[in-house]
C-alpha cells in the first residue's frame, strides 16, 4: 500500500511544482522572481527566489507540505520514513514531470509539423 501512496501522492507534487514553474498562469510571477534571481545582492535572496523558477527545487518544497499534510512515511514508522518518503517523492514526481515534459515536447513538435504542411498545401494551390 505505501507503494501505491508513493506513486499517488507524487502526482499533486509535479503537478503544483509544473504549474508553478512553467505555465501560463504563474507567467508574470515566475517572471518577477527570476528578475529578482539576477538582481538580488544576496546569494539568500538570489536562492530564495530561484526556487520559483525551478521544477526540481520547487518540488521539494511542495513534499514537505505534502507530507505535513498526510503524514506519510515510508518503510519506517519515524523520522527516517518522512525522510524517505520525501525523497522518493521527489524523484517520482520528477519523472512525472519530466515524462510530460515530453509528451509536450511531441505534442508540439507534431502541431508545427501540421502547420508547415498546411502552409506547403496553401502555397501550392
Amino acid at each position: 500500500m505505501q507503494i501505491i501512496t508513493l506513486f499517488i501522492l507524487a502526482i499533486p507534487i509535479a503537478c503544483i511544482a509544473w504549474t508553478v514553474t512553467h505555465e501560463e498562469i504563474f507567467r508574470e510571477p515566475r517572471e518577477f522572481c527570476i528578475t529578482q534571481t539576477h538582481k538580488a545582492k544576496t546569494t539568500l535572496k538570489k536562492k530564495f527566489f530561484y526556487v520559483f523558477t525551478c521544477e526540481y527545487c520547487f518540488s521539494h518544497y511542495v513534499t514537505v507540505l505534502l507530507l505535513v499534510i498526510t503524514n506519510y512515511k515510508l518503510l519506517y514508522a519515524d523520522w527516517r520514513g518522512y525522510l524517505i518518503a520525501g525523497f522518493a517523492l521527489v524523484w517520482i514526481a520528477n519523472i512525472y514531470m519530466s515524462l510530460f515534459a515530453l509528451i509536450r515536447l511531441d505534442v508540439k513538435k507534431e502541431r508545427i509539423e501540421g502547420e508547415l504542411e498546411e502552409k506547403e498545401l496553401n502555397k501550392k494551390s
